[in-house]
């Protein structure tokens, strides 16, 4: 994929699931195409230069890497210049088959990112160019119509150079002419490299933990406030931050104060930041409706930890084997409980001594989809109990509520527990059965299979218990009697 904005030339290789999909490669030249279109019309003939020859490697590197399926678009930049055609023309050249996407276009295909990225999402998607600002609702996985406005990142500080009135006036007068006078309400979703930036800046204002700021969630008066000391901030000041650039210092200032516009006109819930956007949503647009259906986050997940020896099949067994240690409470939480057994089962992959990091590691800053901070944290949570310990780091308390923690604990010990009694294998999880009965958790093994009562099982078991708050029990049972559980089990779950 290769998108030529009007700040940067991007070209993304992806990898992985199509309905999530991974970052193989990621290049970009900074051309600033947009730099010049207030004053000339035009995109200058430095930046159409180092866009061209950013564009001649990449088309020359997806050549030698035999990748043929390329999709090479265009944005607000060359859609406007005046020499817009002429540079297509050059691109062309090269082999790359580009088109320009309208401004509706534009913000329709973002919204679908966001969509792609926060199935079931409602609200509007504002996304920051360098070159126009696109606006649109989203609502049942739909994208609305949709509107483009000349308010990108590079035409921004023209606009405050007459003050902070004229600017506010000028930005309301152009979301009034689209039709942005009314309250929308909702999530406003934050869609840019610039925007993103400022996520940065708020994880650094609340001393967040975490590192990626896509589904960052921030609230309205925290986003204000944030948004009017960094309108009044020098470029000097924010390159000190870490993670913010000096081109990104440079446009910031400008970002907020648009922000602190948007934020009076909408008048939003909250803000989530989103790292999808347009190229994700040329993806999802290619995505048949099965697929678009697909849960991201199990979708990225089982292909991760097939990868990591954890097959979905086996995955889905071992969780289906440990839903009777599930309080019954926890109902609604079975997607993210498989997610956890397939993360907790991919870590065996890993040397002991580093599997309780590199599981939580994945857990907290791999950029999984359809999770919030504290789905993390349990995620984590079950994968280092499922190496046997119990005690939480603090990060995780920090994200998470006890009860949340000791749910996935929970988790964790009763995946250690199914995939130690015969290692994993079909038959023992057939010939035994885990049920939480009243104030007893009881674990029922066929007599064929006496021999799998051994003391670390006991130990496992024990452990698993007190976690759950219950009594451990251990049941050798003929086959008549077995029979007679599993047919009650089954009865019971109907």
């Amino acid at each position: 994929m290769i998108d030529i904005g009007s700040n940067t030339v991007r070209m993304v290789v992806y990898g992985g699931s199509p309905r999530a999909p991974t970052v193989l490669a990621n290049e970009k030249v900074t051309a600033r195409l947009g730099r010049d279109l207030s004053q000339t019309g035009n995109m200058g003939d430095d930046c159409v230069e180092l866009a061209l020859i950013g564009l001649a490697r990449f088309a020359l590197i997806l050549a030698d890497l035999g990748i043929k399926d390329v999709e090479t678009v265009a944005t607000a930049a060359v859609r406007d210049a005046g020499n817009g055609q002429a540079f297509i023309a050059k691109v062309r050249a090269l082999g790359l088959k580009v088109r320009i996407i309208s401004g509706k276009e534009e913000a329709q295909t973002s919204a679908l990112g966001v969509i792609g990225a926060f199935p079931g999402a409602v609200g509007t998607v504002a996304d920051l160019g360098g070159g126009s600002l696109e606006l649109i609702e989203i609502s049942g996985d739909e994208p609305g119509e949709g509107s483009t406005l000349p308010l990108g990142s590079l035409r921004l500080a023209a606009l405050r150079e007459d003050g902070e009135d004229k600017f506010q006036s000028r930005v309301g007068k152009a979301l009034k002419q689209e039709g942005w006078k009314r309250e929308t309400g909702g999530t406003l979703f934050l869609v840019g490299g610039t925007w993103r930036t400022m996520a940065v800046l708020a994880m650094e204002q609340q001393g967040h933990p975490l590192s990626d700021p896509h589904g960052l969630c921030v609230d309205v008066g925290m986003a204000a406030k944030l948004a009017r000391r960094t309108a009044k901030a020098s470029a000097q000041d924010l390159q000190t931050i870490p993670r913010v650039s000096s081109m990104r210092a440079q446009i910031l200032p400008h970002a907020a104060a648009l922000l602190g516009c948007l934020l009076k006109t909408l008048q939003p819930e909250r803000l989530v930041f989103s790292a999808w956007g347009l190229r994700e949503g040329l993806l999802y647009n290619r995505l048949s409706a099965a697929e678009k259906a697909q849960d991201p986050l199990l979708a990225g997940l089982s292909l991760f930890a097939g990868q990591h020896g954890a097959p979905p099949m086996l995955c889905t067994r071992i969780a289906g084997w440990t839903v009777d240690a599930v309080p019954r409470s926890s109902n609604g939480n079975e997607r993210l409980r498989l997610a956890a057994t397939m993360l907790s089962l991919a870590s065996l992959q890993v040397e002991p001594n580093l599997r309780l990091n590199h599981a939580m590691d994945w857990a907290l800053y791999k950029r999984w989809l359809g999770v919030d901070d504290a789905d993390r944290a349990m995620m984590a949570a079950a994968a280092i109990a499922n190496g046997g310990a119990t005690g939480m780091p603090p990060i995780l308390t920090e994200l998470a509520s006890t009860e949340q923690l000791e749910l996935a604990t929970a988790w964790g010990l009763a995946t250690r527990l199914a995939r130690r009694l015969g290692m994993q294998s079909q038959a023992s999880l057939q010939a035994a059965r885990l049920r939480a009965d009243g104030g007893t958790l009881l674990l029922a093994i066929h007599e064929s299979h006496a021999a799998l009562s051994v003391p670390p099982v006991r130990k496992d078991m024990k452990k698993l218990a007190e976690c759950m708050g219950l009594e451990p029990e251990i049941e050798i049972l003929s086959d008549a009697q077995f029979t007679a559980l599993r047919t009650k089990d089954t009865s019971e779950a109907a």
